[in-house]
């Protein structure tokens, strides 16, 4: 059973920047896909972005698209996330996930491997 720890949360203020890491007991190399996931207090958990093992092709939310970078270190066994120009609205508990193929990576459908989360806190 894969296990998966983040780690890199936290409380910034608005405009800040914060950097999720994410690490596999197995390691990622052996991986179909990965990412990240997000549930603010009373909503729905929701994708925030996502890598392909095999060619490192990433998507991103829309609310994450040109702030938020994924990035998978296979070195270092890492998954990132860099989250720029952070507002309280993303504030919220994310989770590092693992899929496999027909892994759903905007709701979290068929999604195997989840990890803890790591709580970002952005205040205003």
């Amino acid at each position: 059973q894969m296990q998966l720890v983040e780690s890199g949360g936290g409380s910034v203020a608005s405009g800040g920047t914060l950097t999720l890491s994410c690490t596999a007991s197995d390691g990622f190399a052996s991986t179909h896909s990965m990412g990240w996931f997000r549930q603010r207090t009373g909503k729905n958990r929701e994708g925030v972005a996502n890598i392909y093992t095999d060619t490192l092709r990433a998507h991103y939310s829309k609310f994450a698209t040109g702030r938020f970078t994924i990035s998978l270190d296979s070195a270092k066994n890492t998954l990132s996330l860099q989250m720029n120009n952070l507002t309280p609205e993303d504030t919220a508990m994310y989770y590092c996930a693992v899929g496999v193929p027909g892994s759903d990576y905007v709701d979290g459908d068929r999604i195997p491997y989840w990890g803890k989360g790591t709580l970002v806190t952005v205040s205003s």
